[in-house]
């Protein structure tokens, strides 16, 4: 089935604004369902998982689609709470567009903040829909304001609410409408007409202009980011919503299609299902998906086989070819992950940083013979949401999870328990540090004993600009170290900065292989990835490692009364601290803190604020942790330091769990 317009919409917002609320009217205006579902009953239609049903709450990414004036609308209903931004960030990568969804007295808050800077940096069309306008304490003036100020949106009001915070709260059109307020209009306009020169020019020369090209301005400036349409109304009860998807259509216009024969998909999620097996929903940006063909996994640089493709269809799925521009689900893919790119990578969107887990925990099943159920299980999840980055340390018999809050570990806990039968329990959560070498350093390796094997490889290892990475390079001729093998050893690398000496990931350093040499009869690919982590180990070594430590940049507004109380408090955080700026009687404190000692300060703060406060908190990279602070772990599994019992470990003749040969 293959349709000439279609719309790929995300639906964000900070927890408890009304967002799959909005979802379930659009789906029922426009015809996609006959009941509309409720998010306190349990019964909305994107909420299909147990604990979404019981909470309340959007965990997992959920699509549905539906037919408005002859476009197919794919929307994808995401979560609104912090831990599970990975959901939302993947879901960027494949909309047109997004309805940000603000409630009317909450107004903009911490995470829609972070939402904001994604959609900015990935140049993401957006249209407002300020919700709950009946409810006490609306005030829908002071959140356009808050939108311009702190969102940095240069909005276009298209419908203006009235009788705010009363049962008869209502909203005008804005265009086309003699009722509405003169003065309110040409506000409005005046607005509008900034974005666009050759309108500014004719507006100041006294050309009367029609709203008509009001209108079509609002179309070309949204969809090149200049302007922000800004709806308002009640979802619960229908009101603003047949506007909203109205307005869709008029300012957001489907993308021209990329025409190549090449195929180009990414998978925003992924999903068990209990017939069809793993589940990817996936985005075709060119080329087509269909059932029963083949596609290369870029990511995971695999091939991999399509038992199944199909589209989305209402709530429905409807067993056809995925086209170009269309969002739909493949089923068999052995392997693949959520984030994957299938295909040609070039036309894939960088996936956005929104967050960024910092925090480590041991998943520990309550019955010891769910040890190895678990850690399948485990495995499972992981490619369903890699930001997990799941380690499993089977020496040690260690299950590793990386987390962002403890809403995360509600979730895994009733997932694991619903879906695999699973009792687990989890570990207070662990501040993840990295490390990095102290100063420039050779690591030397000659690995050529017992023979058959000959890697000798030396190492530079130099620190690199904090939050910089690991780059690596080689400057070894291919006369001295055949390509195939030069190969393997940066395909290594990586593998190797797993742990350093302190027991964590080692990053932030600049890897050159300065001298090699192979042997053309005893030397294997293998050989020089076993030797690589040992000429790395040792040049760690013979430089010394330190700790770094994860850093959130923090956005304190709260009454200025309380500055004094904050300050102190922040900076027995070992917070660094910006200047205050100040608005009427309120102050704004910024700066970054350890995540070591910011895990209560959320709780802390409203304490002192007593609740009068918005805390936002976003992951800003990694510092150099001072001496005395931080903490180091001890080397899971054979150390490549310990050359004999790394070599027999890696040939399989050394068991690490029994230390015998």
């Amino acid at each position: 089935m293959k349709y000439s317009n279609i719309l790929n919409i995300g639906i964000l917002a900070h927890v408890d604004a009304g967002k799959t609320t909005l979802t379930e009217h659009l789906l029922y205006h426009a015809g996609a369902i006959r009941k509309i579902g409720s998010v306190d009953k349990g019964s909305a239609v994107t909420d299909s998982l147990t604990l979404e049903k019981e909470r309340g709450i959007s965990i997992k990414a959920a699509t549905t689609s539906f037919i408005w004036k002859n476009t197919k609308v794919n929307l994808i209903d995401t979560p609104g709470h912090v831990d599970f931004s990975s959901e939302v960030a993947r879901t960027l990568c494949v909309v047109d567009a997004v309805f940000l969804v603000i409630s009317a007295v909450e107004g903009v808050q911490a995470h829609t903040l972070t939402i904001v800077d994604a959609l900015h940096d990935l140049k993401i069309p957006t249209l407002i829909f300020i919700n709950k306008i009946d409810r006490q304490g609306a005030d829908t003036e002071s959140v356009l304001k808050q939108i311009k100020k702190e969102l940095q949106f240069k909005t276009v009001s298209i419908y203006t609410s009235h009788d705010e915070g009363l049962t008869s709260a209502h909203i005008k059109s804005v265009f086309n409408n003699n009722a509405i307020d003169k003065e309110q209009k040409e506000a409005i306009v005046e607005e509008l007409i900034e974005t666009d020169e050759n309108l500014l020019t004719q507006y100041f020369n006294g050309v009367h202009l029609s709203d008509e090209v009001y209108l079509n301005t609002i179309t070309k400036s949204t969809s090149n980011i200049l302007i922000t349409p800004v709806f308002t109304g009640i979802a619960k009860n229908n009101i603003g919503v047949e506007e909203l998807l109205n307005g869709l259509v008029q300012f957001i216009k489907p993308k021209e299609r990329n025409t190549t024969d090449e195929t180009s998909a990414y998978v925003y999620k992924l999903e068990h299902h209990k017939i069809h097996g793993a589940m990817a929903h996936v985005k075709v940006f060119s080329g087509e998906l269909l059932s029963k063909s083949v596609i290369y996994n870029h990511t995971q640089s695999i091939e991999t086989k399509i038992n199944q493709s199909k589209i989305f269809h209402e709530t429905k799925h409807l067993d056809t070819t995925i086209t170009t521009g269309d969002i739909g689900i493949i089923t068999g893919v052995l392997g693949t992950k959520a984030g994957d790119i299938l295909g040609n990578p070039k036309d894939i969107p960088k996936l956005p940083e929104l967050n960024i887990p910092v925090l480590s925990v041991q998943v520990i099943a309550i019955n010891d013979k769910d040890y190895n159920a678990l850690a399948q299980a485990l495995q499972i999840i992981d490619k369903e949401d890699p930001s997990l980055q799941f380690k499993w340390h089977k020496p040690e018999k260690e299950l590793i999870l990386l987390l962002m809050g403890d809403m995360q570990i509600e979730v895994l806990t009733h997932l694991l328990q619903e879906r695999f039968n699973i009792a687990a329990r989890f570990t207070d959560p662990q501040i993840v540090y990295k490390e990095t070498i102290s100063k420039a350093a050779e690591g030397y390796i000659r690995y050529w004993m017992p023979k058959p094997c000959w890697a000798i490889m030396t190492f530079l290892i130099e620190p690199a600009p904090l939050n910089s990475g690991v780059s690596y390079q080689s400057i070894v001729s291919k006369n001295d170290v055949h390509n195939k093998y030069q190969n393997e050893i940066a395909r290594t690398i990586p593998k190797a900065l797993e742990q350093g000496l302190l027991g964590w990931q080692v990053t932030d350093v600049k890897i050159t292989l300065v001298k090699g040499e192979d042997h053309n009869v005893h030397s294997r690919p293998g050989d020089f990835n076993l030797a690589t982590p040992m000429g790395i180990m040792k040049g760690l070594q013979n430089g010394g490692t330190h700790l770094l430590e994860p850093l959130l940049r923090f956005e304190i507004k709260t009454n200025e009364e309380l500055l004094g109380k904050l300050i102190s408090e922040l900076t027995n955080r070992r917070a660094i601290i910006d200047a205050p700026t100040f608005e009427q009687d309120l102050v704004l404190l910024t700066g970054t803190i350890p995540v070591a000692t910011s895990l209560d300060l959320s709780i802390k703060l409203n304490t002192i604020c007593s609740g009068r406060l918005r805390l936002r908190t976003i992951f800003h990279g990694y510092d150099v942790c001072p001496e005395g602070e931080g903490k180091t772990k001890e080397f899971k599994g054979v150390n490549p330091l310990d050359e004999a019992q790394w070599i027999l470990h890696r040939r399989g003749a050394y068991k690490a769990d029994e230390r015998i040969i």
